[in-house]
């Protein structure tokens, strides 16, 4: 690959990084707590294209006569594999890939939180007071399938995520990461109503209902039955992922 080609390379990189940083881009793929790493890392990367570039026509000015290009006979094929190159990056700084959605849950088995499993050995906290209490997925499905004390049972909460169709039944679910998008894990819950069943997989809901006691087992990899008070279509948020 020519130099000109890496140092355009390296700028529309870097640029492309604090483009998905600033505009909020990045969460589809990491936690927030990385936005300041990548606007760095494509400052910095941004910085090195442009030094290089300054330094590289100082020097082709500073010659003081025509040198042989000895790239250019017979060699003139490469150019173009190495400007391919950028096309992926360009892609990037144009259309920023989507999140993980349906397609990602119904690839990985859904699991309950590794969190629970500390939870467990001490008692889930009681529920705060409120008619409707609102939970992450990953809590929800952590209480349904670990709390002995049964906290859940009898109370309402409100749920918010993306539609899932398998199995011939309705999901809502989210994705959970530790770090990044590679390690992202589904949790699910099994929507009972059917007011679900004609929305679109990957449409966000927020729903309302409660927890059908004792149905997130080992068995159906800790996806409790959730019956159904009322759903709302909402927007996807900014930031998709739970932690």
């Amino acid at each position: 690959m020519k130099r000109e080609t890496q140092n355009i390379l390296l700028i529309l990189l870097g640029g492309a990084l604090i483009k998905i940083a600033v505009n909020g881009d990045y969460l589809r793929y990491v936690k927030p707590a990385q936005q300041p790493w990548i606007i760095a890392g494509g400052a910095v990367m941004v910085l090195l294209g442009a030094v290089a570039v300054v330094r590289d026509l100082l020097a082709a000015r500073a010659k003081t006569s025509e040198e042989p290009d000895h790239d250019h006979d017979g060699h003139s094929h490469s150019a173009r594999p190495a400007w391919l190159l950028l096309v992926p990056v360009l892609a990037v700084f144009l259309v920023a890939p989507p999140a993980l959605g349906a397609d990602s849950v119904i690839r990985t088995e859904a699991r309950v939180p590794a969190s629970a499993a500390a939870a467990n050995a001490a008692a889930f906290p009681p529920l705060p007071a409120g008619n409707v209490v609102p939970l992450a997925v990953n809590e929800f499905v952590s209480r349904a399938g670990w709390d002995a004390a049964g906290t859940l049972d009898h109370r309402t909460v409100s749920l918010t995520g993306f539609v899932v169709h398998t199995g011939g039944g309705t999901l809502l679910a989210r994705l959970v990461i530790s770090c990044c998008a590679a390690d992202a894990f589904p949790v699910t819950v099994r929507l009972r109503g059917g007011e679900a069943d004609h929305l679109a997989s990957d449409t966000w809901i927020r729903v309302t209902g409660q927890v059908v006691p004792g149905t997130a087992t080992k068995n159906n990899s800790y996806t409790p039955d959730f019956t159904l008070a009322s759903i709302t279509t909402i927007p996807a948020p900014q930031d998709p992922y739970e932690y």
